[in-house]
């Protein structure tokens, strides 16, 4: 029984990158660092492959990044509005470091989309006017974030009871418990 809710959540994930319009499409990061305080973001789920490894892109100039050297435990929340559907996900974060991976797919980033990854200044510095971001055109700090879930935990809002179900991947293999909701 437990298997179809891993089933369930597998395929709403997949469905987050090949599903225009769904849910799970953006979704909110969390990292630490050496910090005390969770830092939190909206990023866009990019790839999602066989195994469940998450992927997302990012400025490699970023906080995310300075937290992922210093601490590479992260987490993820996602949330189903018509399913009613919130998944947590736990993992390891690693910065993708194959350069063929990195060149093919930065030329197959649109070129409007491209600007994300190439201002000359980094991310969250202060400027006088959004008009005044300077881009470059010689390089780019395009960067590709894996993450290798190690929970997920399930929780499907509906009557007469909520199904809370927490996920942990040991040796390549899921094995679930439900929980109380």
């Amino acid at each position: 029984m437990i298997d179809s809710f891993f089933e369930e959540l597998s395929t709403e994930l997949h469905n987050g990158v090949t599903e225009k319009g769904h849910p799970f499409r953006f979704i909110t990061m969390a990292t630490v660092g050496n910090e005390t305080t969770a830092r939190l973001r909206t990023v866009v789920l990019r790839e999602v492959n066989k195994d469940l490894r998450l992927t997302i892109y990012t400025d490699s100039r970023t906080q995310k990044i300075k937290h992922i050297a210093e601490n590479n435990q992260v987490s993820f929340l996602l949330y189903h509005p018509e399913k009613m559907l919130q998944l947590k996900v736990e993992g390891t974060a690693e910065m993708a470091t194959n350069l063929e991976r990195l060149k093919s797919t930065w030329q197959n980033i649109q070129p409007n989309s491209r600007k994300d990854y190439i201002t000359e200044t980094s991310p969250g510095t202060t400027i006088k006017n959004p008009d005044h971001v300077e881009y470059v055109e010689d390089k780019n700090y395009f960067t590709i974030i894996d993450i290798f879930p190690t929970k997920i935990e399930y929780l499907k809002l509906k009557r007469p009871n909520h199904i809370r179900a927490l996920f942990t991947k040991t040796d390549n293999n899921w094995k679930g418990e439900f929980l109380v909701p």
